[in-house]
């Protein structure tokens, strides 16, 4: 039975995540839920080795309908890894209270903002090109790539916004690109903690199986309905993180 319910969940959170991402609102309170005396960084770990398989197919497979710009991506993929270690690091030497209480305001100016702007995402039309926007998206991976290892929920979410806000993207080229860099945050996390042994691979590799399957789905519905679509999930997603980070924060 325990098996069952984080295998559904995975599978749930495979689909949203390939989409504009946020599957890990799914996923890890299923996994504290159904292992409640388990520790959390085993529970954490356990979690990114499902789900970043299903990051990685989802970006295989947005690459494939998608004109993804590798020039600026790969560079700041890797510096995404570089930050995500290093916010990894920095969560053991400082900490992460103050980010608690501020993400839910943060998350709802980004949400505010995206509902007030009709228009955003909505056209690609990409801001900067050669170096420059090598260098904006090497910035965006690096931040955010920090954030994910130091703190983490949203880290998709902020990716897309990014990507659109600042670069310039539709909502669908964005998802494309945060997949690639997430896969990479991803994997930081994933080494850290199968490192210290907090990765129940038993439990890891069924769930990834699910995840990979729901993400593949997530991404064929994202490239038929197009920006629009993505744009409403990604409001649909940051309100979900609004309610849960605002509750861990201030009610929990």
């Amino acid at each position: 039975m325990e098996m069952l319910v984080v295998t559904g969940a995975s599978l749930l959170a495979g689909f949203v995540d390939s989409i504009v991402g946020g599957g890990g609102l799914i996923l890890v309170p299923a996994l504290f839920a159904v292992f409640p005396g388990a520790p959390p960084a085993t529970l954490l770990g356990t979690n990114k080795s499902a789900s970043i398989w299903g990051t990685a197919a989802a970006a295989a497979q947005f690459s494939q309908r998608v004109q993804m710009r590798w020039g600026a991506l790969w560079p700041a993929a890797l510096l995404g890894f570089v930050g995500s270690m290093l916010g990894a690091w920095g969560v053991t030497v400082f900490p992460g209270d103050f980010l608690r209480r501020a993400l839910p305001i943060v998350l709802l100016g980004v949400l505010l903002y995206t509902l007030a702007r009709k228009d955003l995402g909505r056209n690609h039309v990409p801001r900067f090109g050669g170096r420059a926007e090598t260098l904006a998206a090497c910035a965006i991976g690096l931040s955010i790539g920090f954030y994910d290892g130091f703190f983490g929920p949203g880290a998709g979410s902020f990716l897309v916004f990014l990507f659109v806000r600042w670069m310039g993207y539709d909502f669908l080229n964005a998802s494309a690109s945060a997949k690639i860099i997430n896969t990479l945050t991803n994997a930081a996390a994933l080494l850290l903690l199968a490192l210290k042994g907090h990765v129940w691979w038993h439990y890891g590799l069924v769930m990834a199986v699910a995840n990979v399957a729901g993400s593949l789905l997530g991404t064929r519905v994202a490239l038929k309905h197009g920006a629009g679509f993505v744009r409403v999930v990604f409001i649909v997603v940051v309100s979900a993180l609004i309610l849960k980070t605002a509750y861990d924060a201030f009610l929990k």
